[in-house]
């Protein structure tokens, strides 16, 4: 499992710039909303790659009754 990680640029116009790493899927908008909410009004959202990919949950099953 990778890390996730949030990147913030701010530019001099006070502009906030948040890069979200390690996520896959929609998780990035549930990182990112309340840091949104409190910042105002997103102005261009860029949808990297991994958002448009599947969570995928893998459940390992080892049968010991085998000899």
């Amino acid at each position: 499992m990778s890390q996730e990680t949030l990147v913030f640029s701010i530019k001099g116009n006070g502009d906030v710039k948040v890069e979200v790493k390690g996520v896959e899927s929609k998780q990035c908008l549930d990182i990112t909303k309340s840091i949104e909410d409190s910042l105002g009004t997103v102005l261009n959202r860029e949808l990297k790659p991994e958002y448009y990919q599947t969570v995928k949950d893998v459940t390992l099953q080892h049968n010991t009754n085998e000899g």
